[in-house]
């Protein structure tokens, strides 16, 4: 039986599926973001949220169990440099994953996987995004303030006009 088993087998074996998921493990921590499939990157996340949780203990014993999984001295040294101090003070939740839409070959559902603290546009200053839009009710309002601006401007002239000769 297969209770309590719930990971994804992505239509691979065992070995083929821990390959690709080491690998693409090993290119989000190079690139900091990649293009997949959903499945995928649920996956992913799955995978490399305890690998990162890891590396904020810089141990030879936490170096190790890392290097196991990813293969790769230069991801590993990496993570443990780079993304290990960055992502210190997070208490987990270290990747977002945001939808593209859908291939054109076969419909898969597509999205982008990232580190959370690498994207500029989410982590600006104050942690917010700057929202630019504005209400409907505040546009209507200001036109007839512009329309009775317009109006003493053009009367404005007028009434000067009449003052030099006077003189």
């Amino acid at each position: 039986m297969r209770h309590a088993k719930k990971n994804n087998h992505l239509g691979r074996t065992d070995a083929h599926r821990k390959a690709m998921l080491s690998n693409m493990a090993t290119s989000l921590i190079m690139h900091k973001r990649i293009n997949t499939t959903l499945a995928k990157a649920k996956e992913l996340r799955k995978y490399i949220e305890p690998l990162v949780t890891r590396s904020k203990d810089d141990t030879t014993h936490s170096r190790r169990i890392v290097f196991a999984q990813l293969h790769n001295k230069y991801a590993v040294t990496e993570l443990f440099r780079e993304i290990s101090q960055k992502v210190g003070d997070r208490p987990g939740g270290y990747t977002r994953i945001l939808k593209t839409g859908f291939r054109k070959g076969d419909n898969a559902e597509m999205c982008l996987i990232e580190f959370v603290d690498y994207n500029e546009t989410y982590t600006q200053a104050g942690g917010k995004k700057k929202s630019t839009r504005t209400r409907r009710s505040s546009k209507k309002a200001a036109k007839p303030a512009e329309a009775e601006v317009v109006a003493e401007t053009a009367e404005a002239p007028v009434a000067e006009a009449t003052e030099t000769p006077a003189e």
